[in-house]
């Protein structure tokens, strides 16, 4: 009997939909247009997205995968096709964020020659990426793109980059898919745990006074949510959330305690240099949480649970790292610790709790000045949102007001770009989003500067009828940099104040309704009729221009240096 051939631009969509993907978020040109001619015939059963840049196309991915914790992927061409794919990439891998990245590439006997769209994506994606690779035979491409499947969700989830030559694509090869891929050669996702580490770490638990808790997406992906809250319950010790670990905790527990970091509440940042025991879970202990290092923590035994190796020591140095899926460490842990309450302790998060209540948030969500603040309008959204609701947030102040503001009250609720700090990625990210949860609520929060770094991802709003909900915070300014500017610069604007087109015009040619609010009273009805539009709504909010986020830790300074004005 006669083997049945295929071309490898087919055996790539045989096997994505082996490997059950629902979405393509991509954008076609020379080097993979036989992949897209191949897709023409298989349109029915897997749904491609055309999006209108491919930066666009890989938030989107993102924003799919950071929704459904399930892998996105992609499709550029060859040379600024796949180049433009660099910041979505740097952006997914230190967010863990799982994407298989497609591109195509030219033929290989023009490899080298600096032919038309040539560019070497293998060297320039390799620090960006988790594994890379590029195939020049249509008998490899189904195996190569398993491999990346199984590496970009394994262990530490990350950016996978294949790129297929534009003649593997033509080549002919039978189809054959591995159901039972579960090993890839020199790569070890999940580190054993060592029951050891983890009576120790129980045993100082036990005997600590003033536990402290940091959470971060670890506990995200690896599912471990349950397990999370059971634990903390049991132990009875305050939570603090790093910006990518909100929603691991309903933001109304009684042991939740606030947001980490730069601009995050002021209780938690204070009390990490007053605790005895630091329990980080699934965090890296990034620059933006620890402040200066060299006093971070410094009276604290500090127990790190951590699935990736490398962030064990990398920028603070714990006594007991406890390796492996925090799943299962957790489950692990529940055996040893005590039941406990620490409510002596707990009173110290309270009363500073209420010092940031006076200073801040009631001059954030009740504010008496003349012009509308973002936290008031973050006040309304969560009156009116679902509770199930997705929060898309770009990058700036207003990424941190509706943080600290938002209420997550459901899993997977939080997408922002925390590590790399993207402009632009709240827009396409939150079309993946709601194409990846249908069901859910998808708000989209994001500034006049952001916004305007992929507006054009209102084409791909358009074409695809996708009803989420943008929120504009329009204040005229670059306003974190501008912030930054007001205090340490003697309020120095230099080169941060927009002048703005007429986004209501703007979102109205791309058929989407929107409103301008300008006027207090005219806010509250606003959000409401926004939020509960079946389609796509704009709403412009007009700012105050100087209104800034507090607290705030100066750059270099410990956390407990943070300040409320």
């Amino acid at each position: 009997m006669e083997k049945k051939l295929f071309p490898g631009s087919e055996i790539v969509i045989k096997t994505l939909l082996n490997e059950e993907v629902e979405y393509i978020f991509g954008y076609p040109g020379g080097a993979i247009m036989p992949i897209y001619d191949s897709l023409h015939d298989y349109l029915n059963f897997i749904s491609h997205i055309l999006m209108r840049h491919e930066q666009g196309a890989i938030h989107a991915a993102q924003g799919y995968a950071r929704a459904t914790g399930k892998i996105g992927v992609c499709f550029t061409t060859s040379g600024p096709g796949a180049t433009n794919l660099i910041t979505g990439l740097a952006d997914a891998l230190i967010d863990s964020t799982p994407i298989v990245c497609i591109t195509g590439q030219v033929s290989s006997y023009l490899l080298g020659t600096d032919a038309f769209q040539e560019t070497n994506i293998i060297d320039i994606s390799l620090p960006v990426t988790k594994w890379n690779t590029q195939v020049f035979k249509a008998e490899d491409i189904c195996e190569s793109i398993q491999k990346g499947f199984f590496i970009a969700k394994k262990g530490r989830p990350g950016p996978v980059l294949i790129d297929i030559t534009k003649d593997a694509q033509f080549q002919k090869s039978e189809f054959y898919y591995n159901k039972r891929y579960k090993y890839v050669k020199n790569f070890h996702p999940y580190p054993s745990l060592e029951e050891k580490k983890i009576i120790e770490a129980a045993n100082l638990i036990n005997k600590s006074k003033k536990p402290l808790i940091l959470v971060g997406q670890g506990v995200i992906l690896a599912e471990a949510e349950e397990e999370f809250k059971k634990f903390i319950e049991k132990t009875g010790i305050p939570v603090a959330s790093t910006l990518l670990g909100l929603g691991v905790l309903d933001t109304n527990h009684h042991l939740y305690v606030g947001m980490l970091g730069m601009h995050g509440n002021y209780a938690p940042n204070i009390l990490t240099n007053q605790c005895d025991v630091l329990i980080a879970i699934g965090m890296r202990f990034d620059d933006r949480v620890t402040g200066d290092v060299n006093k971070y923590a410094k009276q604290a035994k500090i127990i790190h649970l951590e699935i990736d190796s490398s962030e064990i020591n990398k920028n603070i140095l714990c006594h007991i790292p406890i390796l492996g899926n925090c799943k299962f460490s957790l489950i692990k842990l529940m055996n040893y610790v005590n039941k406990s309450n620490h409510e002596e302790w707990k009173k110290k998060f309270y009363n500073l709790q209420e010092k940031e209540k006076t200073i801040v948030i009631q001059n954030d969500i009740n504010p008496k000045k003349k012009g509308m603040t973002m936290g008031e309008v973050i006040k309304w959204i969560n009156k009116y949102k679902q509770k199930n609701a997705i929060l898309v947030t770009d990058v700036g102040q207003h990424q941190m007001i509706a943080s600290r503001y938002f209420n997550f009250t459901y899993k997977k609720s939080q997408i922002t770009s925390g590590g790399l700090g993207t402009m632009g990625f709240a827009l396409p990210a939150s079309i993946g989003a709601k194409l990846g949860a249908k069901n859910r609520q998808v708000i989209c929060i994001i500034g006049d500067g952001g916004i305007q770094m992929t507006i054009q991802e209102m084409g791909t709003i358009l074409q695809n009828k996708i009803p989420i909900k943008i929120i504009l915070l329009n204040n005229n300014f670059l306003g974190m940099v501008r912030q930054w500017q007001q205090l340490f610069f003697d309020k120095r604007y230099s080169c941060t104040e927009l002048i703005n087109p007429d986004f209501i015009k703007i979102s109205n040619a791309y058929n989407i309704k929107a409103k301008k609010v300008i006027k207090r009273e005219e806010l509250k009805e606003s959000v409401k009729i926004t939020l509960n539009n079946e389609k796509a709504f704009l709403l412009e909010v007009l700012i105050e221009k100087e209104d800034n986020v507090f607290p705030m830790i100066p750059s270099g300074a410990s956390v407990d240096k943070i300040r409320l004005t």
